[in-house]
């Protein structure tokens, strides 16, 4: 059963809504009540001006449905794959018909830590986009929460 959170995708699946509405948005390039929100962070990366802003990605974070804990995405680049890294924070790809969703870990290259243990750990300054992509099931997740929109190229 949905929630009514998105705004064109009825998927049954809040979270899915969300993430197709970003992917969307993002691809493309109101007057809202709230300085952060996932339709804040989407009306800024499509500007309301005719100058564009320079924004391309909004840096997603999501909870799983069991235990209600940040996602965390692992991989490595094919040009060091003997070099893991992590991220709480993703830019989202693309999200299929059936909510499944291709997602970028997105990192802040000053931070030096390969595995933060919790979204607040992570840096978040200058996050940038990785090359690293995964693939989730999106009706896994129970909640997302949008970071401002940001230029990651």
């Amino acid at each position: 059963m949905g929630c009514g959170c998105g705004k064109d995708h009825k998927t049954g699946n809040c979270v899915c809504n969300v993430l197709k509405d970003i992917a969307r948005a993002q691809r493309d390039i109101t007057e809202l009540e709230c300085d952060t929100s996932c339709e804040k962070s989407i009306s800024d990366l499509l500007g309301e001006t005719e100058v564009r802003n320079g924004l391309d990605t909004v840096p997603v974070l999501l909870y799983c449905k069991d235990g209600c804990k940040p996602f965390k995405g692992f991989g490595a680049h094919p040009r060091n794959i003997g070099k893991m890294k992590s991220s709480f924070f993703f830019r989202v790809k693309s999200v299929s018909n059936d909510c499944c969703a291709v997602l970028e870990l997105l990192r802040d290259p000053n931070d030096s830590d390969p595995n933060p243990h919790n979204p607040v750990e992570q840096h978040t300054k200058h996050l940038r986009t990785t090359g690293i992509c995964i693939t989730v099931d999106v009706k896994c997740f129970c909640h997302v929460t949008c970071l401002p929109a940001i230029s990651a190229f």
